[in-house]
């Protein structure tokens, strides 16, 4: 973030940095920590906040750095588009355009892009989105929490737009919870007023290709998303004789999405059990928690002090 409060942006001059050293920080991590071989686990994206948070130059710059190594090391782009009236209002106000038609002047279009949240998006940034393979991540819990609204993904894939699901962060999802994420995605679709709703405008088998292809074409690879020969081992499985599963064995996958939120009872990542019996492997969860508690305390005490 680069514009704070002072210059009309949206964050705290406190948190902002100057926009030659977020590009040169940025340049640093690509060139020693970005892997593009086939299941790397560790990528680097050039992801300024926001266009409220960021200037012209920066977003354009941005663009021209990660594109600069090229289309075979795959450093893509990312920012948040279009999440709320306010974000539409402050893109009109200051550079007279849409969201989309502003991503679209500095670059912020491709294959190579995908924009969070896209709630406002209109028809015209729908139809652009679609002809440029511009990817979107939808977070439905986040836009749920923060009033937001309900972003148009029917309208997104019936265009061709590639859709994946996501969480936002933990300023505005509780949980972060995908299969939750999910679930949320599912349902909102079908109170949305559009030419497609009720059950048909989102079904159990499309959320779960959105949340697993959608994720893979969004993030650019072609080496997860589906349990295929030659893919990432990145498996999870979910125990069916829970009693809040109980009577839907006739189809599990509807179950898994409209039943209540289960809990993974294994999960592999990259071939490696990271949740084995519903229990993390990586790393001792009781000292994580009272380590998270503590640091949350603090936070608090702090805020009231400031008020």
């Amino acid at each position: 973030m680069s514009v704070g409060r002072s210059q009309g942006g949206l964050p705290p001059d406190s948190v902002i940095e100057s926009e030659a050293a977020i590009l040169k920080d940025t340049q640093r991590l690509i060139e020693r920590w970005h892997d593009h071989e086939r299941y790397a686990m560790l990528r680097i994206v050039v992801a300024p906040c926001s266009p409220f948070s960021v200037s012209r130059e920066l977003m354009r710059d941005s663009a021209v750095l990660a594109r600069s190594y090229g289309h075979a090391h795959g450093v893509s782009l990312h920012t948040h588009l279009a999440e709320n009236d306010n974000d539409i209002a402050y893109t009109r106000e200051r550079f007279n355009c849409t969201p989309a038609e502003y991503a679209e002047a500095l670059g912020w279009v491709g294959p190579d892009v995908w924009h969070a949240h896209c709630v406002k998006l209109d028809a015209a940034g729908i139809e652009l989105f679609a002809r440029t393979g511009t990817g979107v991540a939808h977070c439905p819990g986040s836009n749920m929490r923060l009033a937001s609204g309900i972003a148009p993904i029917r309208a997104m894939r019936d265009a061709g737009v590639p859709v994946s699901i996501a969480v936002d962060g933990s300023a505005s999802n509780d949980s972060g919870h995908m299969l939750g994420e999910a679930r949320l995605a599912l349902l909102l679709q079908r109170v949305v007023q559009g030419p497609v709703k009720g059950p048909s405008a989102l079904t159990a088998r499309e959320v779960l290709e959105i949340a697993t292809l959608g994720g893979a074409r969004v993030l650019n690879r072609d080496d997860i998303g589906a349990l295929a020969p030659g893919m990432a081992a990145d498996i999870v499985t979910v125990s069916l004789d829970d009693i809040g599963l109980a009577g839907a064995h006739h189809d599990p996958l509807a179950a898994l999405f409209f039943c209540h939120v289960p809990r993974v009872k294994h999960s592999i990542v990259h071939g490696r059990v990271v949740v084995r019996d519903g229990q993390l492997t990586t790393l001792e969860l009781p000292r994580l928690i009272e380590r998270h508690n503590a640091l949350a305390r603090e936070l608090a005490q702090a805020a009231c002090r400031v008020r």
